[in-house]
C-alpha cells in the first residue's frame, strides 16, 4: 500500500521542487551575471523539466504496475 502511495507523492512534489529548484538557480546567476531575466528563465526551465519527468515517470513502465 505504501509503495503505491509513493509512486503517486513523488509525481505530486516532482513539479513545485523542479520549479523551485529552477527558480533558484536563477537568481543565483542573475545575481552572479547581473541579469535581471534569468530567475523568470530559471523558473519557466524548471517547471519544463518537472513537466518532462513527471510524463516520462507517468508514461513508464514500472509506474503502471
Amino acid at each position: 500500500m505504501w509503495v503505491g502511495a509513493e509512486k503517486y507523492l513523488q509525481l505530486g512534489f516532482t513539479i513545485p521542487a523542479s520549479t523551485f529548484v529552477g527558480w533558484i538557480l536563477g537568481a543565483l546567476l542573475a545575481r552572479w551575471l547581473h541579469n535581471d531575466w534569468l530567475p523568470l528563465a530559471g523558473l519557466v526551465f524548471g517547471t519544463v523539466a518537472g513537466f518532462v519527468y513527471f510524463i516520462r515517470m507517468a508514461m513508464s513502465e514500472k509506474f503502471k504496475d
